[in-house]
């Protein structure tokens, strides 16, 4: 029953101002909680905003509280919450995705602990959420963030237009040398058909993105950590990334590889695709109810295929997504800590499906005992999912259900677990300890000498500039700090809370 406090606001249309009075001294006695979080692009249908509109109305009428959403614009969302961190008038909860900003002011003390909390409040919730989860939101000991959970680890499939393979007269590839043979026959035999050699054999999105397949057949990843030897090391300045950009820097050279990456967006990218410039990409596991279907609206001989990541001489896979999408931290200076946990409480639990699914009746059924959505209000309806994203813990049965009642025909669910299935992790798993909070950032800007040496803009062996400058500005400290964290939970494996007082041993910790 959708009563409380969404009826209440449905009787000021028609009760004049009594009833406007009536609402009024209610919500006054009501506990109110200020929201801040991110759009991360999706908007809501007129007439309908972040403090109005259904599903808000039915958060409040099932938790009794009032709760006000600020949304502030994407850009620099970070350093626009950090201006209310330190101002007088600081939120209750605030959503964030940069594992950086919660180690920041987790070391500064202005966050809320919430070990005890969760145990008095919230405890099926913390039940819910497995015990390596919770180190990556804690520091010195203490849980400092409520995480919200990718549905799976993996992103990234490959996806191969079948039509060109059948026109170029090849197979399907599976390995290194199979695909860059059928990326020449892409860019160079025409495959299109329309007597113009404007095709490519594949492309990227700007910062690299979108390549993690070609770096996963050398064993490595941006940006990443992994084991070597018993050891913590950066991937980016590993030999093998080296030898993972001499490989796409040759491609680029032989105009395999659409030069513009640099400058291309997510969106730029799908719409090659679309227009039938590319004949193999790396997209997501979603993208066959997206952009493959827009491809073959455009194109009716169009037809898509995924295939294996490639095989080459150190393996195959491609980046992992962190298990955690974002954080929800409650600043020290709230007074309200216990009636937002009651509100992730009930978004994680009894809300749920509404939050997930849409109003059952309205935007999702049962038949034959499974779900079947109704695309055109799911698509209506989408803002529910930035409610959702505050405290977001899938289980596999229950991603099932939900992808399949999309349409099975997609195989999204398959989709998201092979991509997983293939997914490297990296292997630290924690907070971001003091160094990489200072210097990470930083350092992440140099990737641009990597993309110069892709481009050919640099010689290859600037590598070796790149790997000096990375360890004598900040790469040097992060590498001993993750490597003593990577240490002491060999040495002593359940002491999780020596583990973490690891990532405060600096700066206040």
């Amino acid at each position: 029953m959708r009563t409380g406090l969404a009826c209440l606001l449905m009787l000021l249309g028609c009760s004049g101002n009594t009833g406007k009075m009536e609402v009024a001294d209610q919500k006054s006695d009501i506990s109110k909680i200020t929201v801040v979080l991110n759009s991360l692009g999706i908007g809501f249908p007129d007439p309908l905003t972040e403090n109005d509109n259904p599903y808000l109305f039915d958060i409040e009428a099932k938790t009794g509280l009032r709760v006000e959403v600020i949304i502030p614009p994407s850009h620099r969302y970070e350093d626009r919450v950090g201006v209310m961190m330190m101002s007088n008038h600081t939120p209750d909860l605030i959503s964030i995705a940069d594992a950086n900003w919660v180690s920041f002011y987790a070391r500064k003390q202005m966050l809320t602990p919430l070990d005890q909390l969760l145990a008095r409040y919230a405890p099926k919730l913390k039940e819910r959420i497995p015990p390596e989860i919770w180190e990556q939101v804690s520091f010195n000991g203490q849980v400092y963030a409520l995480p919200s959970l990718n549905e799976g680890i993996g992103l990234e499939m490959m996806y191969i237009r079948k039509d060109w393979l059948d026109r170029v007269g090849l197979k399907s590839p599976t390995t290194l040398s199979e695909m860059v043979n059928v990326m020449r026959a892409f860019s160079s035999l025409d495959p299109d058909g329309n007597g113009i050699r404007d095709t490519y054999g594949t492309s990227f999105i700007e910062e690299l993105g979108r390549s993690s397949p070609w770096f996963g057949t050398f064993g490595v990843q941006l940006n990443q950590w992994m084991d070597k030897d018993g050891q913590l090391v950066y991937s980016n300045v590993q030999p093998e990334m080296k030898e993972a950009l001499a490989f796409l820097r040759t491609m680029v050279q032989e105009g395999l590889i659409d030069p513009l990456f640099p400058i291309q967006t997510q969106q730029g990218l799908e719409r090659q695709v679309i227009e039938g410039k590319l004949g193999l990409f790396t997209g997501t596991w979603y993208d066959t109810r997206g952009v493959l279907e827009k491809s073959k609206a455009h194109d009716s001989h169009a037809e898509w295929i995924s295939i294996p990541f490639p095989k080459g001489p150190h393996g195959s896979g491609t980046y992992a997504l962190p298990p955690v999408r974002t954080y929800q931290v409650i600043p020290a200076s709230s007074a309200h800590a216990v009636e937002v946990l009651k509100l992730l409480n009930y978004i994680a639990g009894e809300g749920r499906d509404t939050l997930k699914l849409g109003f059952e009746g309205e935007v999702w059924t049962w038949e034959n005992g499974e779900r079947v959505t109704d695309m055109e209000r799911h698509n209506q309806d989408h803002y529910r999912g930035l409610y959702a994203n505050l405290a977001d813990i899938p289980d596999e049965s229950y991603t099932r259900s939900r992808l399949d009642s999309i349409g099975q025909e997609y195989h999204l669910y398959d989709n998201l677990r092979f991509a997983s299935q293939h997914a490297r992790q990296s292997s630290y798993r924690s907070l971001p300890t003091p160094a990489m909070t200072r210097y990470a950032p930083l350092l992440l800007k140099k990737n641009d000498m990597l993309i110069d040496i892709v481009l050919g803009n640099r010689p290859l062996d600037d590598f070796e500039t790149y790997v000096s400058e990375w360890m004598n500005e900040g790469g040097r400290e992060m590498t001993k700090e993750v490597n003593d964290w990577y240490h002491l939970g060999r040495n002593q494996p359940g002491d999780q809370q020596q583990r973490q007082s690891v990532n405060g041993q600096k700066n206040g910790g």
